[in-house]
This record gives C-alpha cells, structure tokens and sequence, in this order.
C-alpha cells in the first residue's frame, strides 16, 4: 500500500508529471506514491521521470482507462 496517493486522472501531459514531482517532494525517503491518471502517454513520461529524477519506479498497471504507477521516493 502506497503512502500518499495521487488522482491525476482527467489531466494531460505535463501535468501528471508535475503533480507527481511536487508530492514526492515533500516525502521523506523510502516513502511511495500512487499515481492514477488516465494519460495513455503517462507510462512512458512516468518511466522516463523516474530514470532521470533516480527515484524507483516499482510497478504499473493498466485497469480500464486507468494507469497505476508506484513511485518510490529515492534521494
């Protein structure tokens, strides 16, 4: 279970990402964050965020029209 979630659904690029970069910042290390949008683009923007931010991309997961990402805060 995540520690914070994040309902981005309905918003478009680059907002997900955004949204997303603003809570992880205020988690401490170690900490996860669920993300739920509805961005079919998202999966490729959430795992190029994580590879240049260096936090950890544990899983996504489609369900429907909804996108499951699993950030894991790591600074």
């Amino acid at each position: 279970m995540a520690d914070e979630t994040l309902d981005a659904k309905g918003l478009n690029c680059p907002l997900p990402i955004l949204k997303a970069k603003k809570s992880l910042k205020g988690m401490s290390d170690g900490q996860t964050l669920e993300v739920l949008s509805t961005d079919p683009g998202s999966i490729a923007d959430f795992q190029a965020f994580c590879r240049t931010t260096g936090n950890e991309l544990l899983e996504h997961s489609v369900d429907g029209d909804i996108y499951k990402f699993l950030i894991k805060r790591v600074v």
